[in-house]
């Protein structure tokens, strides 16, 4: 029985109706003969397609965070000369891309060379083994203790992805002050980031440059070795992927 949708579609192709509405003449089992044939196949095959189709979705295989929220609210203006001005800000963007480009371009070839054999990679969604991996062990266990799943401590090769060892340690750093590890693997992540960015990542860059402005507001001097990552961080966020509102103006 064709739908009304169907009744008042033009056909495109004039294809002979017998024996379509019962499939008598038509036997999908067996290539088709001739072009008719082919045609009367893949009317029949439409016509056996129910009209609304209920996908079959594991939730085990679902990530927890699936909504993605970002946020418009600005970067904490910097204090009175605490703020960059433009053209090392431009100095900046100028030196990240060609480290970006130079990624690219060794990209294919990093990606076919074995890891050293003492260097052994978090699963992917293991949250506080990757924080250790990156900040090193002193650190991660010398910070203030939060609310701690328990992870496999199980160690493989699984690779991870950029957004995702990203997000983790952007959410180290919303509980935590800055640490030189931290603006390390922060900036290798973000060179290594791939444009277009996916909402999700558009999201987490956004919520390190505010949490990077809000700790620059607590610095006490411009002297203090935190104030040019800090900077740097806002910098590459604002200026290099196109999110102008959270740019630092000069003084």
């Amino acid at each position: 029985m064709k739908s009304d949708a169907e009744e008042l579609m033009p056909r495109l192709l004039p294809v002979e109706t017998c024996g379509i509405e019962t499939g008598e003449d038509v036997n999908l089992n067996e290539p088709p003969r001739n072009p008719q044939e082919y045609l009367r196949q893949v009317q029949l095959e439409a016509s056996l397609c129910p009209d609304v189709v209920v996908a079959k979705i594991d939730p085990k295989k679902l990530r927890k965070k699936q909504t993605v929220n970002v946020s418009l609210m600005g970067c904490q203006a910097a204090p009175q000369g605490f703020s960059p001005s433009l053209k090392w800000q431009r100095e900046q963007v100028s030196n990240f891309s060609e480290i970006r480009r130079s990624i690219s371009k060794h990209r294919l070839h990093w990606s076919g060379q074995a890891l050293d054999d003492n260097v052994l990679m978090p699963k992917q969604d293991a949250e506080e083994q990757w924080k250790k991996f990156c900040l090193g062990e002193n650190v991660y266990l010398n910070s203030p203790p939060t609310d701690h799943v328990t992870e496999d401590p199980g160690l493989d090769y699984v690779k991870a992805t950029v957004s995702a060892v990203l997000e983790y340690l952007i959410n180290w750093f919303e509980e935590r002050e800055f640490v030189p590890q931290l603006g390390r693997w922060q900036y290798a992540l973000l060179a290594c980031l791939e444009k277009p960015l996916l909402p999700e990542a558009h999201s987490l860059i956004r919520q390190l440059a505010r949490r990077s402005s809000e700790v620059r507001t607590n610095l006490e001097h411009q002297e203090d070795e935190r104030l040019s990552p800090l900077n740097l961080m806002i910098c590459l966020v604002a200026r290099y992927f196109d999110q102008n509102d959270l740019a630092d103006k000069e003084d």
